[in-house]
């Protein structure tokens, strides 16, 4: 799971305007990792839990994060949605050096360009689906308030639920609470959709079908980066990356033991 929720990804910094400009000026890839190592202090001294590890991902990609309990992939994922920073090296996602942002500029950023979808929803229980869905354009400011509830209603049916859109999450199967926080995390049109463990909470049925909406919106130009331990699904990725002990390892590669 990653290390936090969705009161962190939407924090309170979030409400002000868009972060400062930190484009580098590099359209291509989307995700740019360059020689990221992440160490972490313990008790038992310092853990290094990526191995000066680079990858790169272009828009439109559908990729796979695969890798056994405890071997990086959460702080890859972290990575990339700039929940953590890098010990040393560099993260540059959709045109924004990470590393060199503030808290306050990151959480502008991740508010903006990543839609997150959780194994568990997150999605908030005193509030209906349609108010879910228009709680990250009220914190980043996006769309005025009258297209708010427009555009929330627009995603819930391109998801397939307009019909629950005034119900409280509670009053939804699992299937349709994963595809309301879908919903959700296309509400500012982000360039980048990260999935954490996405269909890791339904039955296989299910799961497929979420992960044909995911192959849609994949179609739709989005680019998607998804953790999982679904053999199944992760066979029907075009791409797949296996991390194991902080390095990874990449088609062939994966295969022969050899970093990518």
């Amino acid at each position: 799971m990653l290390d936090t929720d969705v009161k962190s990804l939407y924090s309170a910094a979030s409400v002000a305007a868009a972060a400062p400009n930190a484009s580098v000026g590099v359209q291509q890839p989307l995700i740019s990792l360059r020689n990221v190592v992440k160490d972490y202090d313990g008790l038992a001294g310092t853990v290094r839990v990526l191995q000066s590890l680079s990858l790169e991902v272009h828009k439109g990609e559908f990729v796979g994060v695969c890798g056994p309990s405890g071997s990086g992939k959460s702080t890859l994922i972290n990575m990339i949605t700039g929940i953590d920073r890098p010990t040393s090296g560099d993260v540059l996602v959709a045109d924004t050096l990470l590393n060199k942002l503030s808290e306050n500029e990151l959480a502008r950023w991740r508010g903006r360009s990543v839609g997150v979808i959780f194994q568990f929803f997150q999605l908030l229980p005193t509030l209906t689906v349609v108010e879910n869905i228009m709680l990250p354009m009220d914190f980043c400011r996006m769309w005025t308030l009258k297209e708010r509830p427009v555009r929330a209603m627009h995603l819930l049916e391109q998801v397939g639920l307009a019909d629950q859109a005034h119900k409280l999450p509670n009053a939804l199967s699992g299937g349709q609470q994963q595809r309301a926080a879908i919903a959700r995390a296309l509400a500012n049109d982000p360039p980048l959709l990260v999935g954490d463990e996405p269909t890791g909470n339904l039955d296989s049925r299910t799961a497929d079908k979420v992960f044909t909406l995911f192959e849609d919106l994949v179609a739709q130009h989005k680019t998607f980066v998804m953790v999982t331990h679904d053999n199944g699904l992760a066979a029907r990725l075009p791409r797949v990356i296996e991390v194991v002990d902080g390095r990874l390892f990449e088609g062939s590669a994966a295969r022969n033991g050899k970093a990518a």
